[in-house]
């Protein structure tokens, strides 16, 4: 008979693989008891039973690495605290390099790797050899070993995971089906099962492959695609010790993870097959689909020429399981945008073992706390745009995902699939002029712009790409006469209210209390004083505001806003309502006023300065600010005026110098005026006052703003961690972010973002420093910095201002 449900919980959770059963263990560990999950069949029964369980400490980026980190961390000492075998050891793991920029690729994982204090060590083929006997290694160039790789035992996690949560007093339901949730006045009030209804006010959607059935419970979009995952389990090989390494022969597209006397081999095909039905049927637990040698084939072959053995010993079994993978290759964590207490944690890529450990933590750490722990950008369900809730739209750019998972990534590689969706106005004027798009949340965005005869099509060389040249010319115009900008996927919305002054007061730090017609460059910040969003506020009229956010936050910093106003404020995302046109340069003046109905002088508008103005017959706001560092005007029109505008100044930049320019440009001119950019540069881990931005921040204003707490508090005592530009003079030093900082010998930090400042001549990157001894700009000024690119050091100097005009004269032009 099965057991009774609880009529009441704090919090629901459904799904009881790896990443439910670890969110109600943190949770329960946290101090909240009342937390019930649900599993429709038994646990770990869905995906998570027939993972590899493969772990990796070194991961892409920062934050991912970090939770892989927590994840072995918790794995660790799971089986200790609970007294249930878990099966995880540290074997190692060998990724496999066939040529040279595969090597670079390594050694530059290895850089970023030591910054976070982990070792990852490249290997000749020779020792790579010796680590796992009979493996043929005549193509490789080299391997890297990361030993603190390992392997656990899913299903044996997944009962520690339970027993832990149990301990601390979770309740856990299996064999409970969901059937709805219950909703009222927009907010959760409970969990409908098969068996009665459980009251709550929050539920966690860790339902796999399923989350996005779950998620259309409430109207919220989980953008995901299940796909079928390939792998083959071999008999048992004589001789095979159990620790050692896995393989990744990441250019043959396969792996090899140790199983118990033999292999688990398989493969991340280039030919994902998607799981098609919508929606998904409900299914029974432990489901396999039907063996497909046809389609695994190709990739055995490659197998068997990396280790031979295989072809002498027998397969007890190929593998056809589903997994759930997302549009960018990341998985998704936190409290949807649609639906307040509703949170999600799913789309592991396959790589559910390895990260779920610690994605429960930080899942449970945010719903306790409200927001989240630190830096969960890259993972954040609020990073996709609303048309990811299309199902083909997810599966077209998901499937380009699955198949490039092991492909090499050039720096500034884009991607192809489901393009073009999101066009400004001006999009084929942009395109006959050259334009070669970018793509960001949607939006076909022009990177550079290649000179006639040449195809506007990236040829990524590391050293010399085929944009560098058209980039600098681009950069040039923008220095010297001026560049026109399309800058129309920025967010844009408007606050209309009488308290709206009072709300954004309290919500940002910077002063929103200014008269209209100016513009307010801001802030918003976690209770820890790190940065949640950058963004400018222009002020209309005494109840009236326009703010403007960067292209990929805006569903993340409209969902921040819109759940920090109160009742009578009312917030309206208007992005696609406008576009963008930015003139900027020394002539941006002079090209406006051949066009413009309205007085551009500095008395009628100065710097920081918002005014409503006509341009070609088109009303148009005309914002000065930019992040280039030159004269110049971002220029706000209803879209159906774009065209007409563009041609117009196209036509009034005739003796003028005026030249289209992309977001290359901009991120170059941007790095000489030491600029940041979130995410990136500033992240939730990063203070105003760390980042030098202490001037943006109202510490006189009465609102309490968030944050405020914290950053007085920081004021009081030494920074210990700080961001600053760093320079390297050796043309050789390629920076582009992710590079290690050292100090006389010491690991301080690493590099955010870089690039090349075609003004100054150099490669220029943005660094985040730590010393807990404080930092202060004597500390800095005495120098004997040093980046790591490649297992090489390059002498480095530090700025504290910006390389191009440091006293900031040619804005206030």
């Amino acid at each position: 008979m099965a057991e009774d449900i609880p009529e009441r919980a704090r919090a629901v959770i459904i799904g009881g693989g790896i990443v439910g059963c670890s969110t109600a263990y943190h949770l329960a560990r946290l101090g909240w008891k009342d937390v019930v999950l649900l599993e429709r069949n038994e646990l770990s029964s869905g995906s998570t039973w027939h993972a590899c369980g493969a772990t990796s400490r070194v991961r892409s980026h920062p934050t991912f690495t970090r939770i892989s980190n927590d994840s072995v961390d918790l794995y660790a000492r799971l089986e200790a605290e609970t007294g249930q075998a878990t099966g995880f050891h540290e074997t190692g793991v060998l990724r496999l390099a066939k040529r040279k920029e595969r090597r670079i690729e390594f050694e530059r994982m290895a850089t970023s790797a030591a910054a976070m204090g982990l070792e990852v060590q490249i290997v000749s083929p020779e020792q790579a050899a010796a680590m796992v006997p009979g493996m043929v290694v005549d193509d490789l160039d080299c391997a890297a070993y990361t030993p603190s790789d390992g392997q656990a035992n899913p299903s044996d996690l997944v009962q520690a995971l339970v027993k832990g949560a149990k301990m601390q007093g979770a309740t856990i339901c299996d064999h409970v089906r969901v059937t709805g949730i219950r909703r009222k006045n927009g907010e959760i009030i409970g969990v409908e099962t098969e068996r009665g209804t459980i009251e709550c006010e929050i539920v966690v959607n860790c339902a796999g492959a399923w989350a996005r059935e779950i998620g259309a419970m409430v109207g919220a979009k989980v953008p995901i695609q299940p796909c079928h995952h390939f792998y083959m389990v071999t008999e048992k090989l004589e001789g095979l010790k159990r620790d050692r390494p896995g393989v990744r022969d990441i250019d043959n597209l396969t792996y090899l993870v140790p199983d118990v006397g033999g292999w688990m081999a398989g493969t991340v095909e280039t030919n994902p097959i998607p799981f098609l039905p919508d929606p998904l049927p409900d299914g029974e637990g432990y489901r396999l689909y039907d063996e497909d040698w046809d389609h695994f084939g190709p990739w055995m072959e490659s197998l068997v020429q990396r280790l031979p053995a295989l072809a002498e010993i027998g397969v007890r079994q190929l593998v056809n399981g589903l997994e759930a993978f997302t549009p960018d290759g990341m998985f998704i964590i936190g409290e949807s945008p649609e639906q307040r207490n509703f949170y999600v944690c799913c789309g592991f890529n396959a790589s559910g073992i390895g990260a779920g450990g610690g994605a429960g933590q930080a899942l449970a750490q945010w719903i306790i706390g409200g927001e989240p722990p630190f830096d969960l950008g890259i993972v954040d369900i609020r990073r996709f745009a609303p048309f990811l809730g299309s199902a083909s739209q997810t599966r077209e750019r998901t499937l380009e995902q699955v198949a490039e998972h092991f492909t090499f990534h050039w720096p500034f590689n884009e991607y192809a699939a489901g393009r073009p969706l999101r066009r400004s106005a001006i999009y084929e004027r942009l395109a006959a002029n050259g334009a070669c798009f970018g793509q960001k949340y949607g939006w076909e965005r022009p990177n550079w712009f290649a000179p006639e005869g040449v195809e506007p099509v990236d040829l990524n060389d590391p050293s010399s790409p085929n944009w560098f040249g058209p980039v600098g010319a681009e950069a040039k115009a923008c220095r010297e006469a001026v560049a026109l900008f399309d800058m129309s996927s920025f967010g844009k919305f408007t606050v209309v209210c009488p308290d709206a002054e009072s709300e954004l007061q309290r919500i940002c730090p910077g002063d929103g209390g200014k008269e209209p017609g100016r513009v307010t460059y801001t802030q918003m910040l976690n209770r820890r004083g790190g940065i949640e969003a950058d963004l400018t506020v222009s002020r209309l009229g005494d109840d009236a505001f326009y703010i403007v956010t960067g292209t990929g936050q805006a569903a993340r910093d409209f969902s921040h806003i819109a759940r920090r106003l109160r009742a009578r404020a009312a917030i309206l995302d208007v992005s696609s309502a406008y576009g963008v046109l930015a003139a900027i340069g020394p002539r941006a003046r002079a090209l406006l006023e051949r066009v413009a109905e309205g007085d551009l002088s500095n008395e009628a508008a100065p710097p920081g300065s918002v005014r409503e103005i006509h341009l070609a017959g088109a009303p148009c706001r005309a914002i000065r600010l930019n992040m280039m560092g030159e004269l110049g005007w971002e220029l706000h029109l209803p879209t159906e005026y774009m065209v007409s505008v563009y041609d117009a100044l196209k036509e009034a930049g005739a003796g003028l110098g005026l030249a289209d320019a992309g977001y290359r440009a901009i991120n170059a001119l941007r790095l000489e005026k030491v600029n940041y950019v979130f995410p990136g540069d500033l992240s939730p881990d990063v203070t105003p006052l760390e980042a030098g931005l202490g001037f943006a921040v109202a510490f006189g204003k009465e609102a309490d703003f968030t944050g405020r707490a914290a950053l007085t508090k920081q004021r009081k005592a030494a920074l210990t961690q700080r961001m600053l530009a760093f320079t390297v003079d050796d043309p050789e030093a390629l920076l582009i972010g992710g590079e290690t900082i050292h100090r006389n010998g010491a690991v301080v930090g690493y590099l955010t973002t870089g690039g090349y400042g075609y003004t100054v001549g150099k490669y220029i990157g943005i660094g985040r420093l730590k010393d807990e001894a404080g930092i202060d700009d004597a500390s800095v000024d005495k120098g004997g910095f040093e980046i790591e690119i490649s297992r090489r050091l390059f002498p480095a100097r530090a700025h504290r201002r910006a390389l191009y005009d440091p006293e900031n004269t040619r804005p206030r032009a």
